[in-house]
């Protein structure tokens, strides 16, 4: 073997590299990557709203011991339990040996994700056609959501007290819907716009329909037929879509990308990669000294405000109900507690490199993403991390062989971007943000790596028994 030089032992001691995992990890580690990520398909196909996330979550939470949390019960070190908010957040706990005044381990994601919404009134017909208006959730690129295939998701509640669930478009024998476009022949005019108002967002009008009811006459026959198969299927009349909540989301499954199949694409990575992960460490850890809390929270991508969002009290809450259990003051526990707030990062993009900074970005296959602060133009909205809880954090991803790199959402002025850790930290909790790398972010088609799926969760699972 060539000796190395003095310039090559220097580099190997004092400068910063991150280390691509795809040609150091092990095949055995790989492998534990991959097998990992099946599951995680699994998951993502099933859960496309925060609906059916919090449902799913449920579901496996109750396989792996966890009981609903009893308000005023005293729980005892290994007892597993969770609390659902409305049915579109979840809190998981897992009792920790250590006392509560030591503080908990957070470890918190969102499971919201950009999408469109029925607007209250949505059913109406132009020209012989019926359509659902809409109303975008998150941040979108509007031009991205035409011809391609949607699902209908989500409830209509009804004045009887009913509930209806609806679900269409995910199984194979299933209608789909879509947003249709111009064609190129006809779209001169379209094409000399700037992409962000080529498509205005009163167009994302999702195509439902197209016959009639037989033998009648009058306006609106094909408006009239839809809502006599919605009538005949779910029981619902026009007016229930004020009480409802219906989304529409990308039909498309969670497929291996690459010939290597090394990557994930699928809608919703953003955040529900960091939600399995986050998910599954809390289902996996038996023995914790402090008590491990996984939240799995709604509305982030519209600010996090709302009775379901992080930005209110339901976790604070549920801590000070830890915290009466022992009569200890909940602003204590909070105080003492550490969280990762587990949302993704702009995986580095070479197609778009004069928006990243590269010594500053995330990548692909490296592993874990830290970012120190979020925000935009000066850290604006940001909670930024202390150099104390950094170095921690970074000390306990080396010291358990953890595939990490640090990263920031572009170039200072090109954007920015926030997430929940500043609600978290504004509770006295030492916050910093952690999750995957995601390639065309907000998009219906999103790209991770597998190997960084992975790591999320062995970051997470680790923190928690710390």
């Amino acid at each position: 073997m060539k000796e190395k030089t003095y310039a090559e032992q220097l580099r190997e001691e004092l400068a910063y590299t991150p280390k691509n995992g795809s040609g150091t990890l092990t095949a055995d580690e790989i492998k534990r990557a991959d097998d990992f990520c099946e599951d995680y398909k699994n998951f993502i196909n099933t859960a496309k709203t925060e609906r059916e996330a919090v449902e799913e979550a449920v579901k496996l939470a109750e396989i792996a011991g966890f009981v609903p949390f009893e308000k005023g019960k005293v729980y005892k070190a290994g007892d597993r339990v969770y609390r659902v908010n409305r049915g579109k957040a979840i809190i998981l706990a897992v009792m920790g040996s250590r006392p509560l005044n030591e503080g908990v381990r957070l470890a918190i994601a969102h499971i919201d994700s950009p999408r469109l919404d029925l607007k209250p009134n949505p059913l109406y017909e132009n020209d012989e056609l019926a359509y659902f208006k809409t109303h975008y959730y998150g941040g979108i690129k509007k031009y991205q959501w035409t011809t391609i295939p949607l699902s209908m998701h989500g409830v209509i509640c009804m004045n009887n007290g009913d509930k209806v669930e609806i679900c269409i478009g995910e199984e194979d024998d299933d209608p789909q819907f879509c947003i249709t476009d111009i064609l190129p022949h006809l779209g001169t005019e379209q094409s000399k716009k700037p992409l962000g108002t080529a498509i205005p967002a009163e167009n994302l009008n999702i195509l439902v329909g197209s016959r009639q009811i037989n033998d009648e006459k009058g306006n609106d026959l094909v408006k009239l037929n839809v809502l006599k198969m919605l009538h005949d299927k779910y029981g619902i009349v026009e007016s229930d879509f004020l009480s409802a909540e219906i989304e529409f989301v990308p039909a498309a499954k969670a497929r291996d990308v690459g010939f290597d199949r090394s990557m994930i694409g699928a809608y919703g990575h953003d955040d529900r990669v960091c939600a399995y992960p986050a998910l599954m460490a809390a289902l996996t850890c038996n023995a914790p000294e402090h008590t491990a809390v996984t939240v799995l929270t709604d509305k982030e991508e519209t600010g996090s405000d709302g009775n379901t969002g992080l930005n209110s009290a339901y976790m604070k809450y549920f801590i000070y109900d830890l915290a009466d259990m022992h009569g200890l003051n909940g602003r204590d526990v909070l105080t003492a507690s550490q969280c990762l707030s587990a949302d993704v990062n702009a995986a580095y993009d070479p197609m778009f490199a004069d928006v990243y900074e590269k010594r500053n970005s995330c990548y692909l296959n490296k592993g874990v993403c830290i970012t120190k602060y979020t925000g935009s133009r000066g850290k604006g909205g940001t909670s930024d991390a202390s150099a104390e809880y950094m170095g921690r954090i970074r000390a306990l991803l080396d010291r358990k062989h953890i595939l990490w790199q640090i990263g920031e959402l572009g170039k200072v002025d090109a954007g920015g971007g926030g997430t929940v850790a500043k609600y978290v930290s504004n509770l006295d909790v030492e916050t910093v943000d952690m999750g995957v790398p995601v390639l065309s972010m907000h998009s219906p088609w999103e790209v991770v790596s597998k190997i960084d799926v992975y790591m999320a969760y062995r970051a997470f699972y680790e923190f928690f028994l710390d």
